[in-house]
């Protein structure tokens, strides 16, 4: 069985869970860039929360479906039709041999997610099908998908239609959106005024903004604290000897846009982190369009353990309403 895919859209690539255990080589996890939404579409058409799906970003493909399947489509909001029939986001929806799936414009959100039952079945790389183009892992050849690709798909049962996630329960970003921070190791290098600053400052997303990391923009520059550089530092004060990345890592160069580093980000380098954004949020920046509004908001670690604990309720209760 196979998806053709008619028209790729917009870095449209295949994602499941990423491949955790190769970071301390350079290789980042990866996975899909909203995580909650992509174990959604899975459940909805009876996978394994992990199995793999298409991420694509700010414009759906065209795919022809080559044999009966289950659909969903979770993430952003974006119309779609089956064979110009509207159909639901969030919602489970049969397809038929040669039926054609396309999408409209961009409602809200930023990247959407396509399951089928039986998942995406390319090979896998490092124990993952996730698409690693700067390494050229995964994926289909270790690219994004193409015209013409035909997109092989394992075995699954046709689940019934309409099964559906409650509104409740389809996390998405506020106006502004609120990420939430713990500060880092380096945070003392930033003067008293730049790190009240940074968490009162009105930030938006920049254009540069993709799989790699986030642009922030807007924001008052940050001043450092005096030093001596030290030996193996570079000459800006926001220059550091090589350090560890963590996921979601802010950093700072030159002081001015702060970058939060996402899933196939960099595992170290030579600038300062003020912090890191928390994992309960992380999906939510995968959501973030260019030029929507942010807000930094300063946790203790308490909150963010509060938080992902919540973030498992969520999907605890995805899963009930779906059993």
């Amino acid at each position: 069985m196979t998806l053709e895919i008619i028209k790729p859209g917009l870095a449209t690539s295949v994602q499941d869970l990423g491949r955790p255990g190769y970071f301390h080589l350079g290789i980042p996890e990866g996975g899909a860039m909203d995580r909650l939404a992509l174990r959604a579409a899975n459940l909805l058409v009876g996978n394994d929360e992990g199995a793999a799906g298409l991420e694509a970003v700010f414009m759906g493909p065209e795919i022809k479906f080559g044999a009966e399947m289950s659909v969903a489509v979770t993430g952003a909001d974006i119309p779609m039709m089956l064979d110009g029939d509207p159909r639901e986001t969030w919602t489970s929806f049969t397809v038929k041999p040669g039926q054609v799936l396309s999408f409209g414009f961009l409602k809200a959100g930023a990247r959407l997610y396509i399951a089928v039952s039986g998942g995406i079945a390319t090979e896998p790389a490092l124990g993952s099908r996730s698409t690693y183009p700067i390494g050229a892992l995964g994926g289909f050849e270790g690219r994004a998908v193409a015209a013409g690709d035909a997109i092989p798909v394992g075995t699954g049962a046709v689940v019934a239609e309409g099964r559906s996630v409650p509104l409740a329960l389809r996390r998405r970003p506020g106006t502004p959106a609120v990420l939430r921070v713990l500060t880092g190791l380096y945070w003392h290098r930033l003067t008293e005024k730049s790190q009240k600053a940074f968490f009162d400052d009105a930030w938006v997303v920049a254009p540069e903004a993709d799989r790699m990391g986030y642009r922030f923009r807007g924001g008052t520059p940050m001043e450092f604290v005096d030093r001596p550089q030290p030996f193996g530092a570079g000459s800006d004060p926001s220059n550091i000897v090589d350090g560890c990345y963590s996921y979601g890592s802010i950093q700072v160069p030159g002081g001015l846009e702060p970058i939060v580093l996402h899933r196939d980000a960099v595992s170290g380098g030579g600038y300062f982190t003020l912090g890191a954004v928390i994992s309960a949020d992380m999906d939510l920046i995968g959501q973030l369009q260019p030029n929507t509004p942010v807000t930094f908001k300063r946790v203790k670690m308490d909150e963010a353990l509060a938080a992902r604990a919540a973030r498992k309720t969520m999907l605890a209760d995805i899963r009930q309403a779906l059993a």
